[in-house]
């Protein structure tokens, strides 16, 4: 009988989020706010603010948005934990570990400074794709990786000739 392990999964999202807060803090020490490096033609480090959700999205709400979306980022982080210790297909553990860190990164920057920190900058002809952070890398993995794996598991098997 295989023992089902959850702790490495954990330990992937507790690695997620503490890389997350390791960048966000460096940036926040390092530069002030506003702050805009280029490194390439098509990529700026920045330091910027994030009050609202993906894509700045409530930004302006008046700042009730960020208990509601650190609410919404408790409740999630508890179902994928709850997720994690349940036996499934190590795809979905990575993808639910990546989320799950990434989840906490952005909830941790809500809860302790009011705010997520951005600086990841990409641009192209003078258009801008909104400042993001390892967070928001690892949670869009793991959705991506949950994307692939339902289309994995909805193909129908291949029959033998």
């Amino acid at each position: 009988m295989q023992t089902h392990r959850p702790w490495p999964w954990f330990f992937l999202a507790f690695a997620v989020l503490a890389a997350d807060q390791a960048a966000k803090s460096a940036i926040d020490a390092a530069t002030p706010l506003g702050w805009c490096h280029p490194i390439t033609s098509f990529f700026n480090l920045v330091h910027v603010l994030n009050p609202g959700a993906a894509f700045s999205f409530l930004a302006g709400a008046g700042g009730w948005q960020r208990w509601f979306f650190l609410g919404i980022a408790i409740m999630a982080s508890v179902w994928l934990i709850w997720m994690l210790r349940q036996p499934r297909p190590r795809s979905e553990s990575l993808a639910f570990s990546l989320i799950l860190g990434g989840a906490l990164g952005n909830a941790f920057d809500r809860a302790v400074r009011g705010h997520v920190i951005d600086y990841l900058d990409f641009h192209l002809v003078g258009k801008h794709w909104p400042a993001f952070n390892v967070a928001d890398i690892a949670i869009t993995l793991g959705a991506a990786c949950l994307v692939f794996v339902s289309f994995i598991a909805a193909r129908p098997p291949q029959q033998k000739a």
